[in-house]
């Protein structure tokens, strides 16, 4: 669909792939770098990336595999250091690798902002963390400690996905359908019922999200098969894969010097990232969605926003700062959903980081 009036479509070759990006504002300004999550694109920026005060420069990129960037292999056996990496050499092509950049990271792509600033932490003037998936990853863990139910990781990685979705997503379907569809995930779960936006936004949306590039190299990755429960366990290629814990672990960030600012912001009512995912093969299986389930015992749904919390609080127990925010009857896209209030907050959070 067609940009609205004041953003600007970019196609960047950059040393690793070639990156799409969006950007608004002066490119003399404050660079400000929104990273969307899974099955999305940087198309779920564009309210924000307009609203972006004067003097600050708002880049959107897709990530590989995503929108309009070229699509490439995910190594996953890196996490998701190709993301921080391709964005790297984005900053690069751009002339911002020596500039300081505030990074908002939402969903995976918190984890994507997390590694990154891992990686270059003296670049980082702050960074924001929305709805982002924990620092031990998504499935496979059962305590704050990021403690592996299985050694293999069994119960995360690229055979988590609902591979009726997938297909969707793979034939562009953009009519709700059912279920199944990506229109009708998004308003089941990306927002909170009965929450939508206008149908135009919403149609923008679901065409991002049949941008995701699918198969063993992609959306969702690879698989192996266990005997422990559920049957499935991490593979090395592909999207899911990325975030599996047997290759994910970002509780190194809590270490990290220099230490920028941290705003976290998440939605009460979230049902992706949560300490009970609808999306966790551990809570399916305790609400008897997924048979065999060994108990609470063995495989305890994943706390994943007491990881976070866990991690942050040793990042500020070292000197660092973290700010948690919370927006009451919110699911997965404060941004999104509760868009006055965010920027409010995001806003003054940028500020007083600039």
């Amino acid at each position: 669909m067609p940009l609205a009036p004041g953003l600007t479509a970019r196609q960047i070759r950059t040393a690793r792939l070639l990156t799409n990006v969006h950007t608004a504002g002066d490119p003399d300004g404050i660079p400000v770098v929104l990273v969307h999550g899974n099955v999305s694109s940087n198309r779920f920026f564009d309210e924000l990336l307009l609203a972006l005060p004067a003097g600050y420069y708002g880049i959107a990129p897709d990530l590989r595999g995503y929108g309009a960037s070229e699509t490439l292999p995910v190594d996953a056996t890196r996490g998701v250091r190709d993301w921080s990496d391709d964005l790297r050499a984005l900053f690069e092509a751009m002339g911002l690798a020596e500039r300081p950049i505030h990074l908002l990271g939402w969903s995976m792509g918190g984890g994507v902002v997390m590694q990154y600033t891992l990686d270059h932490p003296a670049q980082v003037a702050s960074l924001t963390l929305q709805a982002p998936v924990s620092p031990y990853g998504f499935g496979g863990t059962i305590d704050t400690a990021g403690t592996l139910a299985y050694a293999d990781g069994a119960g995360s990685g690229g055979g988590a996905a609902n591979p009726e979705f997938v297909q969707r997503v793979a034939k562009q379907e953009v009519a709700e359908v059912d279920a199944n569809s990506p229109r009708a995930v998004m308003n089941t779960f990306y927002f909170k019922p009965p929450f939508r936006v206008a149908p135009v936004v919403e149609d923008r949306l679901v065409e991002a999200m049949v941008t995701t590039a699918t198969g063993e190299n992609n959306y969702p990755g690879d698989l192996t098969t266990t005997a422990n429960w559920p049957g499935i366990a991490p593979g090395m290629r592909g999207v899911l894969n990325t975030m599996a814990p047997t290759h994910y672990n970002l509780s190194g960030f809590a270490g990290i010097a220099p230490q920028p600012p941290v705003l976290w912001v998440r939605g009460a009512d979230d049902q992706i990232v949560a300490d009970f995912s609808l999306f966790d093969f551990a809570a399916l299986g305790q609400l008897g969605a997924v048979p065999g389930w060994p108990g609470a015992d063995v495989c305890p749904p994943q706390p994943m926003v007491g990881q976070t919390r866990a991690v942050l609080d040793r990042y500020r127990a070292a000197g660092g700062s973290y700010t948690e925010i919370v927006f009451d009857n919110c699911g997965h896209s404060p941004h999104i959903e509760k868009a006055a209030d965010f920027q409010e907050a995001f806003f003054a959070f940028l500020r007083g980081g600039a």
